[in-house]
Order: C-alpha cells, then structure tokens, then sequence
C-alpha cells in the first residue's frame, strides 16, 4: 500500500522542486515574512487540486482543447515578464522610504536580524491575487501536474488516489517548508544591496521564463 504513496510523493518532488516562477515568490515572501501562511497554503491548495484534476481524468480534457493552454501560455507570459520588469524596477530603483524607514526599525527581541525593505508591508489581496496569478496562468502546471502526473497516478490503477496523495504531500511539505524556511536566509539578506541583488535576479529569470513561454520550440 505504500507503494504507490512514495512513488507518488517521489514524482511530486522531482516536479515541484526546480527554480521557477511560483517557488521565487514563495521564497521572497518567506524571506519578507509577509503573508506566509497564505501563500504557502495557496500554493500547495492549487497543487492537490489539479492533482485531483489530473488523476480524476481532466487531462485528457487538455489534449482535446489544446488552444485553453495555449490561452494560457501567452496569458502567463505576458505576467511574468511584467512582474519581471517590476522586480527589475525595485532592483534599479529601491523605495527610499521603504529602506529608510526600515532601517529605522528594530528586530524584535530574539527574532534575529529583520530583513530590509520589509517595513512597508504588502496588503493581502494583491499578494493572493499574485500567487494564484503565478500558479493558474503557468501552462506547465496543466502539462505537468494535470496530465503527466494525472497520467503516471492513472497507471496505479485502484491504488491512483494513494498516489495522489503521496503527490499532494509532496506539494504540502515543499510549499511550507521553502515558506517557513526562508527566514533563516535573512540574516544574508539584511541589507538594502542584497535585496537589489534577489530582485534582480528575479526580474531576470521571471522575464526569461515569460519569453520562452511563447518562444517556439
């Protein structure tokens, strides 16, 4: 019985583990400790259900309509590359008030050293309408987790669902644990300069993955 459950927390790992859109974010709020619980929950929440979309046999729904994920692919692009250009923005030109004020700011006792550029806290709806934004608007969640995920899982027959739990616990542990894990990354990123360098780094590769969303292949 537990066959299928590492098999299917196996391929959930090897899926969900990679630099990509959707994990960037995740760290970055991680990092901010800014709405984490949520989004870690928005993420892993999305994963279990187009996993049980996949496993349920909705990819075959994508093979007979291919233009929805071509909907979606340039949708995704064109998001990306504008989060990209915003990170880009934030990397060249850095809120002085957000830094300043920060710095002004103490760590709370025990807590460590506070990340910079936290101070000016993001509200909650744009930071969840940007994760779903990250997870809905990626074509490759549909090929990966939908159909070839669907498609293994289907593969276990009776035993499919044991396997798409394994898959979902997958997603569960990863999403919490890159969320929650991040903040010990902050005493690296306490300074205004290593906050320029995360977000350049993340301009440029939300911007090469929107480009090679529509780039042929």
């Amino acid at each position: 019985m537990l066959t299928p459950v590492l098999a299917g927390l196996g391929l959930g790992f090897s899926l969900i583990i990679a630099i990509g859109a959707q994990n960037l974010f995740v760290l970055r709020q991680g990092l901010r400790r800014e709405h984490v619980f949520v989004v870690a929950a928005i993420c892993a929440a999305s994963d279990a259900l187009l996993i049980a979309l996949g496993v349920s046999g909705v990819g075959l729904v994508l093979q007979a309509v291919p233009w929805l994920v071509d909907a979606v692919r340039w949708a995704g692009a064109a998001f990306l590359v504008t989060y990209g250009v915003l990170a880009a923005r934030r990397a060249w030109r850095p809120s002085e008030r957000a830094l300043s004020v920060d710095e002004q700011t103490p760590a709370a006792p025990g807590a460590g050293t506070r990340p910079a550029a936290t101070a000016t806290r993001t509200r909650l709806t744009p930071v969840v309408l940007t994760c779903l934004a990250l997870t809905w608007l990626n074509p490759h969640v549909y090929l990966d987790t939908v159909f070839l995920l669907g498609t293994v899982a289907n593969t276990h027959g009776d035993a499919r669902w044991l396997f798409a739990a394994g898959a979902m616990t997958a997603s569960v542990v990863w999403f919490f644990g890159l969320a929650f894990g991040a903040r010990y990354l902050s005493r690296w990123l306490s300074t205004p300069r290593a906050w320029r360098i995360l977000d350049g780094v993340i301009a440029v590769v939300m911007i090469a993955l929107g480009v090679s969303l529509v780039l042929p292949h």
